[in-house]
């Protein structure tokens, strides 16, 4: 007997061309509270209203109790959905608000006639019945007595309460929550977070809740689901995926954190910010890593007394801590610490083993599929490139007619030939003028590490990615353009397979 309540096998779904949700697989148990968390455009609300119903999935497959509901429509499923518009009907009070469903509802009820044989009756649900539902659904809610009300008088939070009273009164196995707090002020999401995750407890049903918020997913789940451009990047629990980030976008999204680029320099030593530091991952010599460290992890002691020293650049109080950054050469550090250092103090650094998160990295070269045009050019990722095409064939060169010849004298014509093309990630420039650039598409990602930052650009046709480490901040959204000097792009034959 499994406890997976909803499992999705490699689920798909295309707009325009694009995979918005691109083979996703999970499974939620039953009584879990699972929250989809990503920014804007990642997937997650398409993912729950595949769940849901309101969208199909263009493949893959979804599961209700190990038995597949991808055809079902919405209102044959045991789920019920509250949005972040919680679209309560104004015209009615609290309790026609929580009783519309029960009112359209039908059930089958069994009688027996006088010769005894068996009848069944479609039939509305009873007043009587309606009456008991809403009032325990108010119950649950801590909103009893309520039901006279008019839903326009309520304040933001009883409205949210108002439409999830009407979504658990049909008994639902799942409740689905769309970014059901975005609507809602700082003070009274904070409130509404712990009713919610109460509720939960008390409701004993599953819970799968999408938001964009950090802070709501970290204090109400059991499980969160991180997601970003339409894949899941790690499923955990919420100290899971604060103190083991799988990579540097998880780790940059989940809270703050210092992300810096590391090489392991022997057993459990890696080589950050200048120094050597023990850690307690195990990771291969010479590999080239990502180091993830919170700020509430690094301590600061006086000048000589630790390990790293550095000068306190910027300091300002957050309420309960003070938020400085410590630099190191060309580094920055965030630090969070009780105790505040002054702007221009000579202060030192410590940071445990324990206290270092090591992550294989996610880029370390530009790789494309490209062609050489009939100008020795090279054709990828939405633009044209000029580049060096007799690094293709050792001691060649180019003559006058733009023909290619190898050092045995062959006389090559490289139009239309495949190439593997590598450009390194600090080789590529960004420009904010699309039209001097050799292609054109825009910041989809920024993350700092430390003394630069790395930069995402996605092409706008091909969905091609430019992944760029610069000491400039550029701003997410941003249309930009991208240029590369010859001699940084490096080309490869391609291989060519048989048939």
């Amino acid at each position: 007997m499994t406890d997976k309540i909803i499992e999705l096998k490699n689920v798909i779904k295309t707009y325009d061309g694009t995979n918005v949700v691109d083979g996703i697989s999970l499974y939620i148990r039953k009584g879990e509270f699972v929250t989809l968390l990503g920014p804007s455009g990642c997937g997650k609300t398409t993912t729950l209203r595949m769940i849901a119903g309101f969208e199909k999935p263009d493949g893959g497959e979804i599961l209700l109790n190990g038995k597949s509901i991808t055809d079902i429509p919405p209102y044959l499923r045991p789920i019920n959905t509250v949005f972040q518009r919680y679209a309560l009907f104004p015209h009615l009070n609290v309790y026609d608000n929580i009783a519309y469903g029960l009112k359209l509802k039908r059930v089958v009820n069994v009688y027996e006639d006088k010769k005894g044989r068996r009848i069944e009756k479609r039939e509305r649900l009873s007043k009587k019945v309606i009456d008991e539902k809403v009032s325990k659904a108010l119950k649950m809610v801590d909103l009893e007595e309520f039901e006279k009300r008019d839903v326009n008088t309520l304040s933001g939070g009883q409205q949210q309460r108002i439409a999830i009273a009407r979504a658990i009164v049909n008994e639902p196995q799942i409740l689905l929550l769309d970014e059901p707090l975005g609507a809602l002020d700082l003070k009274m999401r904070q409130d509404m977070q712990l009713e919610l995750k109460a509720m939960h407890k008390k409701l004993g049903i599953t819970f799968i809740y999408v938001t964009h918020d950090q802070e709501e997913a970290l204090t109400m789940s059991d499980t969160i689901v991180v997601m970003n451009d339409g894949i899941i990047q790690q499923v955990g629990t919420p100290k899971d995926i604060y103190n083991e980030p799988k990579n540097a976008f998880v780790a940059d999204f989940i809270g703050e954190s210092n992300i810096f680029n590391g090489t392991i320099v022997g057993d459990r030593k890696v080589r950050f910010v200048g120094h050597t530091f023990d850690m307690v991952d195990d990771f291969e010599l010479h590999e080239k890593v990502d180091v993830v460290v919170r700020p509430e992890d690094v301590f600061l002691v006086n000048k000589g007394l630790g390990q790293v020293d550095g000068t306190i650049i910027s300091s300002i109080f957050k309420g309960v801590h003070y938020e400085m950054t410590f630099q190191v050469g060309k580094t920055e550090i965030l630090i969070q610490d009780t105790v505040e250092r002054t702007v221009g103090e000579e202060v030192s650094v410590i940071i445990k083993p324990e206290d270092i998160h090591i992550m294989h990295k996610g880029y370390t070269m530009n790789v494309y599929d490209g062609v050489i045009t009939k100008d020795n050019k090279v054709s990828f990722a939405e633009g044209e490139f000029a580049c060096d095409v007799t690094k293709l064939y050792p001691g060649s060169r180019l003559n006058e007619e733009g023909y290619l010849v190898t050092a045995d004298g062959q006389e090559l014509d490289l139009t239309d030939t495949h190439v593997r093309v590598e450009v390194p990630l600090d080789k590529i420039e960004i420009i904010d003028n699309e039209e001097d650039g050799d292609s054109v598409g825009q910041i989809i990602s920024i993350i700092y590490k430390g003394d630069h930052y790395q930069v995402i650009i996605r092409t706008f046709e091909e969905e091609e990615d430019f992944v760029v480490d610069t000491e400039y901040l550029w701003n997410e959204n941003d249309k930009v353009s991208v240029k590369i000097k010859p001699e940084d792009i490096n080309l490869k034959l391609k291989v060519k397979q048989n048939g």
